[in-house]
């Protein structure tokens, strides 16, 4: 399964981490590196609860791959 992480930046200047792929999944941070890292993270997390209530085979995730686009 390949994911992207797209971004986008606030007015306020904060970035916009989405993972388009993955509905719900997107997650805020000061830089675009910890926009990057924190929406890494929740979209492991939602794919593990997808895991656990049966929505995915954990073999169907094999290989995972992530790809940031550009800013």
């Amino acid at each position: 399964m390949r994911l992207t992480v797209t971004f986008d930046v606030e007015a306020d200047g904060r970035w916009i981490a989405s993972v388009p792929e993955l509905s719900g999944v997107h997650a805020y941070g000061a830089t675009r590196d910890h926009a990057a890292r924190a929406a890494l993270v929740l979209a492991l997390r939602v794919l593990a609860d997808e895991v656990e209530h049966g929505e995915h085979d954990a073999e169907d995730l094999a290989p995972l791959t992530f790809s940031l686009a550009a800013a």
